[in-house]
């Protein structure tokens, strides 16, 4: 058996491959080469990234269930390939339907099989640290653009687009490969040293795991998918517009503007961490509660903000917020389903990641183009996100059935109804 000690060994194999997966944020240093290589409009590039995001949610889902019969290895060589081939195809692409094929849909394949695997597989294996595990797998993901931006452009300026493609697919499929050989479920019934599960100490009966079919079968499934959903719009529809946004509101330049792309890179990888970490403090419906609620008067303000360090400032927490739903939302999951079958459970949960892709930028974008400006957009989602706390508070642990009407048992112990952790 594995001791403590190495398990982080997995934990940094799994957040090098997100680092790897998470380059897709960095999107739109392509979206200007690619207008002006192949007279595409700036829409039709940008729904190749959309696109690849779509198909992310129901690869994750995919690869969630096939964990279960092949393990995480095989899926993490397999997401390494599409991953990786998808982006090398991609400098070979000269339509946009083969972009489309082969970044959006193979690369996007890519994605979410790789995008499962370090979740699904570190949350077993840190039991006692669980949101922790989760915020740090998934900030590999949020810190990717920071990583290949810069290398992109680089690129880009001296070989030009479609030998970039080529190159940063290459070393994907170097990284992704690598980090797959250390994936591996830890034994059944795995604890690390002097750990005991929470509800084993206050609890008579162990920890109940739900199958999919069991959690699809709980209204609180349904809850944890529309909570990341509605995170995730207003998330997504910042970055999305950031640019164009903050010179809009704060009146700079498009230079200028442009610094924040990475502000809020950073804002996205450290919120999966952060939050994640918090929640294993407070609990994880009040992480949720607070970032709504946070979230509704970040956007009042920043419709607002005329300065751009104010701007920046307010922009920055709200992707700390779009952030920290990712990080928390795996625990959370697993808190209330059991950590066994998560990989298809949570996998997928993230097409509300997918769905939202499609909504937050179109919603913003419209909206932008209907009244003129973009503070009816942001008065918009800031009424979204004050109705979104709700969810959180009515939010309960799901309770399974073991075959009779009158026999229902907690699914993970006891839970505490205003901390939303396992007491």
């Amino acid at each position: 058996m594995m001791n403590t000690s190495n398990r982080w060994i997995i934990a940094i194999a799994g957040i090098l491959m997100q680092v790897a997966l998470g380059a897709v944020y960095a999107w739109s240093v392509f979206r200007i080469p690619l207008t002006r290589t192949h007279g595409w409009t700036i829409s039709q590039v940008t729904f190749a990234f959309e696109l690849a995001i779509l198909v992310l949610g129901f690869a994750s889902f995919a690869g969630g269930l096939l964990m279960r019969g092949s393990g995480p290895r095989l899926i993490a060589l397999l997401a390494a390939i599409l991953y990786g081939g998808g982006t090398i195809l991609a400098g070979l692409s000269h339509s946009l339907s083969m972009l489309y094929l082969t970044y959006g849909v193979i690369g996007g394949a890519g994605l979410g099989l790789g995008y499962i695997v370090p979740v699904a597989t570190l949350i077993r294996w840190f039991p006692d640290k669980r949101g922790l595990i989760t915020g740090l797998a998934v900030a590999g993901f949020g810190a990717g653009a920071l990583v290949t931006a810069p290398i992109a452009e680089s690129l880009i300026s001296s070989l030009g687009v479609a030998a970039t493609f080529k190159i940063l697919g290459g070393i994907y499929l170097a990284v992704v490969l690598a980090g797959a050989f250390f994936m591996r479920n830890p034994p059944d019934g795995y604890n690390p040293p002097g750990f005991q599960p929470v509800a084993a100490k206050h609890s008579n009966e162990s920890p109940q795991n739900f199958t999919l079919k069991q959690a699809l079968e709980s209204w609180q499934w349904y809850a944890l998918w529309l909570t990341l959903f509605l995170n995730t719009v207003a998330g997504i529809a910042i970055i999305s517009q950031a640019a164009p946004m903050a010179q809009e509101i704060s009146h700079v330049t498009a230079a200028t503007a442009a610094g924040l792309v990475g502000l809020i890179s950073i804002a996205n990888g450290a919120g999966r961490l952060l939050w994640a970490w918090f929640s294993d403090t407070i609990g994880r419906r009040p992480v949720f509660l607070v970032m709504f609620l946070l979230q509704a008067g970040l956007f009042v303000l920043l419709a607002h903000a005329h300065q751009f360090a104010l701007f920046s400032l307010l922009a920055f927490f709200v992707l700390l917020c779009y952030g920290g739903g990712f990080g928390t939302m795996p625990a959370f999951a697993a808190d209330y389903f059991g950590a066994r079958q998560i990989g298809s459970i949570y996998g997928l949960m993230l097409t509300a990641w997918g769905a939202a892709a499609m909504t937050g930028p179109t919603l913003i974008a419209r909206v932008r183009e209907a009244t003129g400006h973009y503070q009816g957009a942001m008065s918009i989602i800031a009424i979204a996100m004050l109705v979104s706390a709700v969810v959180p508070l009515v939010l309960r642990p799901p309770r399974i059935r073991d075959g009779s009407a009158s026999s229902i048992r907690l699914a993970k112990g006891t839970h505490s109804q205003l901390s939303g952790k396992t007491t």
